[in-house]
């Protein structure tokens, strides 16, 4: 029966191969977004129009930091301005069209190359893999 790896191997192991998977997924994709840009994006689909010190607040960055990210974003037409309804020194930004179509491509192209991948797993190493990602998902509650 094989030992049981310490604590610090297994953190040192996952968090290697969790930055390698995630990297990988993201090259698979030819018009991927930097992760600050994707988060704003992201937050925006979610929970719709927002300043750019709530957005800043939300995301933990700074205020001038996400105002570069929403210059970049809106230079490429990925946001939107617009008056904020009731406060009119405030300026809120929503995702476009273009933008939310952009999500959808990346996210359908990454799960895509993740299908592939696991579809040439065997059955049982499917299954260890649900086993490691139902644990995954429990250290992280």
């Amino acid at each position: 029966m094989p030992s049981v790896p310490s604590i610090d191997q297994l953190v040192n192991d996952l968090a290697r191969v969790t930055g390698i998977l995630v990297r990988r997924v993201r090259a698979e994709h030819p018009h991927e977004i930097s992760i600050p840009h994707a988060q704003a994006m992201s937050r925006l689909a979610e929970e719709g129009a927002m300043t750019t010190a709530d957005l800043a607040r939300a995301e933990s960055v700074k205020p001038q930091s996400m105002g570069q990210t929403l210059a970049a974003l809106e230079q490429e037409g990925l946001v939107a301005r617009q008056r904020h309804p009731t406060d009119g020194r405030q300026v809120l930004f929503n995702l476009t069209r273009k933008g939310a179509e952009l999500r959808q491509a990346n996210k359908l192209a990454k799960r895509q190359w993740l299908s592939t991948r696991i579809a040439e797993l065997s059955p049982d190493e499917r299954r260890t893999l649900a086993a490691a990602v139902e644990i995954i998902w429990r250290i992280t509650q």
